[in-house]
């Protein structure tokens, strides 16, 4: 598995395009647009490289236009999982032996095919299926995904490089062999980052091991692009094994397989809870001790100090609170400010959340598109409902929901007096912003009262120019957030800039886009050779007795 002298090309950001009016890439994404919304279709699993059809389908449908049709996808059952678990065995011990060089070059080849031609065809699938407006379809589905492919393979070369030993005595050769876990890993993607859904497979497959990926039933389109992606780029047969289907009967197979060594999971922390306790409860029964990592909930937070910009604030506000219609576990759900700051900004923060632009992502005037389907529609629903009714709250902007033909929630504005009130604690998961007003001079005691409301600890933000205000904020939220922010929205981490991830109920914290995470798909072992072993046991403090 040595890399050797091999260097790979330095990595860089993946420039942002900007789709204005005029540019060359506007015309061709609303083309890709134009020849998906024109076409519905199908979708096999790709299991050891080949095509396989269940005939049992599920539909890809458009949020913000839900009669909408875009590709039937053949399901998997047990059937069709354990045929995966094997096609990831067949395929082992071949790619585990590859060179790490060849095994990155695969992934920077996606990276440039990503980079060009499929740039629209992807982007175009994530914002029809996901509901995305071309900038979060951009940041996510091209640029996004395409720096986890870029960054990873150069941590891949550093983690070789950090882990050989420092000394070899006279005589010795001491060295670290980087190897894969013994056997396969289970990859969970959820529905609101298609790079999130090629990152989960792709991490522990550059390090060498072999990958069973259960799609969320969201975002099939997008996803299975990937997966040809992935194959067009030259990935061999079985190595990453592409499953949708119902989820309870996929993992009920793999997590009952002997060589089960990982689970690389984004989602709800309830889910991610029960395929922890599942596992626990088969420990005995695998080769090895499964590395379960897991990235889950938020409940992300802002606090504003006195000394704040305002206009900073309304911005980081409405950016981190509605951009992708908050689906993002790191959106902004609660905000505390103090009241010689509200009572200046209010009118102007309400004026600005009702003049926000909801509709279809294929007009690029809108800034937001649909929740991405009817349950997040009625939690949203059920969330605003509670908060109308809560004697401690009221809604001063949005709160109005609309599925005649899409899953629409409008960006919704609470106030409340009640920090302890749902909308305040729970993860909500939608366009819903709560904040809550304290006095002036307690900033400190609401320092206190943000780390201690929630049970996540996934992104947060502190806006203050006295840095004293910052100082101290960041000493008592320590552990309130794994992505910390100052006077700048909780959203937006970028590879290689802010690896991502948070602890307590938001995840292992193992930070994708970083070393980190890539370190724990693989188990190393330590090498030494001795050249020239020694031929007796005794040792100079024994004497000349016992000579032999």
């Amino acid at each position: 598995m040595s890399i050797g002298v091999t260097r790979f090309p330095a990595p860089v950001n993946e420039p942002v395009r900007s789709y204005a009016p005029g540019m060359p890439e506007r015309e061709s994404l609303m083309a890709a647009l134009s020849r998906q919304q024109g076409e519905t279709i199908e979708v096999p699993l790709i299991i050891g490289g080949r095509e396989v059809r269940t005939g049992r389908f599920a539909e890809a449908r458009v949020p913000h236009d839900r009669h909408h049709v875009l590709a039937k996808v053949h399901q998997a059952g047990e059937a069709e999982a354990l045929a995966a678990v094997e096609a990831a065995r067949c395929a082992k011990v071949e790619w585990m032996n590859m060179p790490a060089s060849d095994r990155g070059a695969i992934f920077l080849r996606a990276a440039d095919l990503l980079a060009g031609p499929w740039r629209d065809r992807i982007n175009a699938a994530t914002m029809l299926n996901q509901s995305k407006t071309c900038h979060q379809a951009e940041i996510d589905a091209a640029c996004e995904l395409i720096d986890f492919f870029r960054f990873n393979v150069s941590y891949l070369e550093r983690i070789e490089a950090q882990v050989q030993p420092d000394v070899s005595p006279r005589g010795t050769w001491n060295r670290v062999e980087c190897r894969p876990l013994e056997g396969f890993v289970y990859a969970v993607t959820p529905f609101n980052f298609t790079s999130i859904a090629g990152n989960l497979p792709h991490a522990p497959a550059l390090m060498g091991n072999t990958v069973v990926w259960k799609p969320s039933p969201h975002s099939l389109l997008s996803n299975y692009h990937v997966m040809r992606l992935f194959e067009e780029a030259g990935l061999p047969p079985g190595v990453i094994n592409f499953v949708p289907g119902n989820a309870e009967d996929v993992t009920r197979v793999v997590l009952a397989q002997h060589d089960f060594a990982g689970l690389h999971y984004t989602g709800s922390t309830a889910v991610f809870r029960t395929l922890w306790r599942q596992v626990a409860d088969r420990l005995d029964q695998y080769r090895e001790f499964p590395r379960l990592v897991g990235e889950t909930g938020g409940k992300d937070f802002l606090v504003a100090h006195e000394s704040a910009d305002a206009e900073a604030v309304i911005a980081g506000m409405i950016r981190g609170a509605f951009e992708f219609q908050g689906q993002k576990c790191s959106a902004l759900s609660r905000a505390y400010l103090p009241e010689s700051m509200w009572s200046a900004m209010r009118d102007h923060l309400i004026a600005r959340i009702r003049a926000i632009p909801v509709g279809d992502v294929a007009d690029f005037d809108n800034f937001m598109g649909a929740v991405i389907h009817g349950d997040a529609f009625e939690r949203c629903k059920h969330y605003i409902a509670q908060a109308r009714s809560a004697a401690a709250g009221s809604i001063l902007a949005g709160g109005r929901c609309d599925d005649t033909r899409g899953w629409f929630v409008e960006p919704t504005l609470v106030e409340t007096a009640d920090p302890l009130s749902p909308t305040m604690c729970e993860e909500v998961f939608g366009p819903i912003l709560t904040v809550f007003i304290y006095e002036d001079g307690r900033f400190e005691d609401t320092l206190s009262l943000c780390d201690s409301t929630s049970p996540y600890a996934l992104t947060g933000a502190v806006f203050a120019t006295d840095r004293r205000a910052i100082a101290l904020a960041t000493e008592r939220l320590r552990f309130a957030a794994g992505n910390y922010y100052i006077n700048d929205k909780p959203t937006g981490a970028v590879v290689g800039q802010q690896p991502f991830g948070g602890a307590r109920a938001s995840g292992t914290n193992d930070k994708a886009g970083s070393a980190l995470n890539l370190s724990r798909w693989m188990s190393p072992r330590t090498i030494k050779e001795n050249f020239d072993p020694p031929r007796d046991y005794r040792m100079p403090y024994m004497g000349a007795e016992g000579t032999i």
